[in-house]
């Protein structure tokens, strides 16, 4: 028996990537999962693969209305929300001196109203049913470990790190936990321009001491985790899934001192 059996759980970003991974992870242990994503098509060919207990649900996270109704659809469908995945994020670069409005507003909507929005919908659900649950939000390594041309999803990302540890302060009364995770590169769509990109990937490769990208699973893994019971004293946390990308500077400085002939002083 799963850990999930006869739970409903929402997962934002559903479509593909790292947000399928999630799904296809709950799917896998027994939960009813609805698919919260922007591409309806997308998930109605998601559904017909994966079956009955993948629900589509077309919307926008920055639309607080289609957060509420995600939530009721799962509550109808499955009895109960249980747990919330809020994941839906954008990251489309532009030089800061280059910032539009639109762009920095659009960020702001998604990255981060989104989840306040699911998280805020997901636990009125969670405390009017009288039961516990589980949020867990995805922020990323740019939330402290920025880079360039990225400023407005670098500074969503910081908030969301933040939100998750400001609702499960507030949420704990109600028995609800509030994780997050915080991805480093991951072999998405998103990211396809770095890992599959023949001079960029290996250049990156170097930055990350355990030289792989990661893969969907390896985040779904984390989030099945910090909903599950397995981590029933743990909230406010975020866990960093990178590789060890952001430990510090890999490398043997031995040998390279070697190379060059220096001696260390």
């Amino acid at each position: 028996m799963g850990r999930f059996e006869g739970k409903g759980v929402v997962v934002t970003g559903a479509a593909q990537g790292i947000g399928l991974g999630m799904a296809e992870r709950f799917l896998e242990e027994g939960a009813g999962v609805v698919a919260f994503d922007r591409n309806g098509a997308l998930t109605s060919e998601q559904a017909a693969r994966l079956g009955d207990d993948y629900v589509p649900f077309t919307g926008d996270v920055s639309d607080h209305g289609a957060c509420r109704n995600a939530v009721a659809l799962c509550v109808e469908r499955f009895g109960a929300i249980d747990v919330m995945c809020a994941h839906t994020g954008i990251a489309e670069p532009v030089p800061l001196l280059e910032e539009t409005d639109d762009h920095w507003r659009r960020h702001m909507a998604v990255n981060i109203d989104g989840v306040m929005f699911c998280t805020v919908e997901a636990a009125r659900a969670m405390v009017a049913a009288g039961r516990p649950g589980a949020i867990v939000c995805t922020s990323s390594i740019n939330a402290w470990h920025v880079e360039e041309t990225m400023a407005a999803y670098n500074v969503t990302k910081a908030a969301v790190w933040n939100l998750i540890r400001s609702a499960a302060l507030d949420l704990a009364r109600h028995g609800i936990r509030v994780n997050g995770v915080a991805p480093g590169v991951v072999d998405t769509p998103i990211a396809a321009l770095v890992v599959h990109n023949p001079e960029l990937a290996p250049r990156y490769l170097q930055t990350i001491p355990l030289r792989r990208f990661g893969q969907p699973e390896d985040v779904a893994n984390a989030v099945a985790f910090l909903a599950s019971a397995e981590s029933a004293y743990v909230t406010g946390q975020t866990i960093v899934i990178d590789g060890g990308q952001t430990l510090g500077i890999p490398g043997d400085l031995e040998e390279a001192a070697g190379a060059t002939g220096q001696e260390g002083s």
